[in-house]
């Protein structure tokens, strides 16, 4: 079954897929973090027949929920309605700056933390 990955940033989304067999996680997109990005994920999800997806656990150093985790929280709930398919948290804590560290700024960066993320919930759950 497929995966989804998704960073979620207040500008940016970056977005992942695994493989069909949900064993490895790859960058695939970033989006804008506009008035089109719910239909823009569910365009995806339809047409790569995702099964599941993660989203990055928005928390400060200490463990606790930051600024960004009621946004994250209302996206969960979007999601939920428009496509009805299961949703995990995976922490996120890193993932940017690991990102950065392995590729350093590119395009595609958001896209990678979230492959990143996605990666971490995959290896968790075998």
């Amino acid at each position: 079954m497929r995966l989804m990955g998704i960073d979620y940033g207040t500008k940016r989304v970056g977005v992942a897929l695994s493989d069909e067999s949900g064993r490895m996680a790859f960058p695939h997109i970033v989006l804008d973090n506009d008035g089109k990005l719910l239909e823009q994920l569910e365009k995806i999800i339809k047409e790569r027949a995702v099964g599941e997806i993660v989203i990055g656990h928005s928390l400060d150093r200490s463990g606790r929920p930051n600024a960004v985790h009621g946004e994250v929280e209302e996206l969960i709930g979007d999601l939920t309605l428009r496509v009805g398919l299961p949703i995990h948290l995976e922490a996120e804590q890193y993932s940017t700056q690991e990102a950065l560290r392995d590729q350093g700024r590119t395009a595609q960066t958001d896209a990678s933390a979230a492959a990143i993320i996605l990666n971490s919930f995959i290896t968790k759950k075998k």
